[in-house]
């Protein structure tokens, strides 16, 4: 039968011990990282200038403009991933 521990056991030792500031930390920097990884891939073979809004009209934004918003959009992708895997490793409560 499990039992709650008492309020002098000590934290389980994971993220969940860790402030909130430091547990931010650890989800975007490595998502910053991959984020650089995934435009590098995605740019070695697509052309920021030949890119088409759905078919229609060609984009009209700078090569930089283009690196940028792309990089923007991987970053808060892999982030919002990684943040979704911090907030279901949190822990339930223990059962009855």
């Amino acid at each position: 039968m499990l039992q709650r521990p008492g309020p002098d056991a000590a934290m389980p030792a994971g993220n969940h011990a860790r402030p909130l500031r430091e547990r931010v930390l650890l989800i975007l920097w490595p998502a910053f990282v991959m984020a650089g990884v995934l435009e590098a891939l995605v740019f070695v073979v697509v052309d920021p200038g030949s890119l088409h809004w759905f078919g229609a009209e060609p984009l009209q934004w700078s090569a930089s403009a283009v690196y940028s918003v792309t990089f923007l959009i991987f970053w808060s992708v892999v982030a919002t991933s990684g943040a979704l895997t911090q907030l279901l490793d949190a822990p339930g409560p223990l059962p009855e």
